[in-house]
Order: C-alpha cells, then sequence, then structure tokens
C-alpha cells in the first residue's frame, strides 16, 4: 500500500503519541474526525496499522534475559515444529529463515537457568535436529518503525 504525506502524518502522530484520542488527533493534524477515520480504516484494513495493544516489557515481567535461538528442522517437519512453537510462552516471535537454520526465535528468561531449561524444551521438540542460542548483552536500537515512516513520508513527497 502507498502511503501519502497525510497517512505518514498520521502515523507519526500514532506513534509518538498512541494514547491520545481520535478527536485530538484530528484537531493536531487540523483535519475532519471523519477524514481522520477513514484514513485509520484504511490503513488497518490494508495491514499497515496492525494493533493499537500497549508495548510491554518482558524485563519488567520478570524475564530480562533475552536470546535468539536458531532451530534446524528434520526436513518436512517445519509447520509441526513452528505450532510446537507457539505453546511455549517464552517465545515471544518466531520466524521461519534462510541460512544457519530453519527457524529464529526470540526467547525472555527470568536468568540463564531458565533460559537453559527452555533451550532444552526445544531441543525436545519433535523434528527439531539442533538449537544455536545467541544471548543479547544490551539492546542498542529499540524495536522503532517512525524513522521508516519519515522516510517513506519523504519518498512520497518527491
Amino acid at each position: 500500500m502507498a502511503v501519502d504525506e497525510l497517512d505518514t502524518r498520521i502515523l507519526r502522530l500514532l506513534l509518538e503519541r498512541p494514547r491520545t484520542s481520535v478527536r485530538e488527533y484530528a484537531r493536531i493534524l487540523q483535519i475532519a474526525r471523519g477524514t481522520l477515520q477513514a484514513r485509520l480504516d484504511r490503513m488497518e484494513r490494508e495491514g499497515v496499522i496492525t494493533g493499537t495493544g500497549p508495548a510491554l516489557s518482558p524485563a519488567a515481567l520478570g524475564h530480562p534475559v533475552l536470546a535468539f535461538v536458531h532451530i534446524e528442522v528434520t526436513q518436512g517437519h517445519l509447520d509441526e515444529v513452528g505450532d510446537a512453537l507457539a505453546a511455549v510462552p517464552e517465545i515471544v516471535e518466531a520466524f521461519s529463515i534462510t541460512g544457519g537454520g530453519d527457524l529464529m526465535t526470540r526467547v525472555v528468561a527470568r536468568d540463564n537457568a531458565h533460559l537453559e531449561d527452555v533451550v532444552q524444551k526445544l531441543i525436545n521438540l519433535p523434528g527439531v535436529v539442533r538449537t544455536r542460542t545467541e544471548v543479547a548483552l544490551r539492546e542498542r536500537v529499540p524495536h522503532r518503525l517512525l524513522p521508516l515512516v519519515e522516510s517513506i513520508g519523504r519518498t512520497v513527497g518527491r
């Protein structure tokens, strides 16, 4: 979906001030509330806006250890293993990948011993051949989308 300059301004505002009302967004942007709502509805329908819930911190929830676990899977068992990963609450994301492995998961844990327990659980899943774990030491760039939105907005404006 192509976003125009107004869409970019709306997305920037949503990212910068996520708890603001639609009425207030419309006032800030100096557009009609109906126009704003129609744009929001379209961007939701087309998958640009995928959620409105709060961002939660696993560390604040007692899981400060973050690791990336690469999983090699027996051929033909990718879907089964992927489905099994959904039952492991410490896995906060999982992706099929190219390169060294078949799946990459983002795992949170209470401490290193808990991380080892989670990895052992993954190793014992049917279809898992081996895993490789990388522990994150410090977040250098937090999850962000505003620079991308602004870049797209600059490109559209040309």
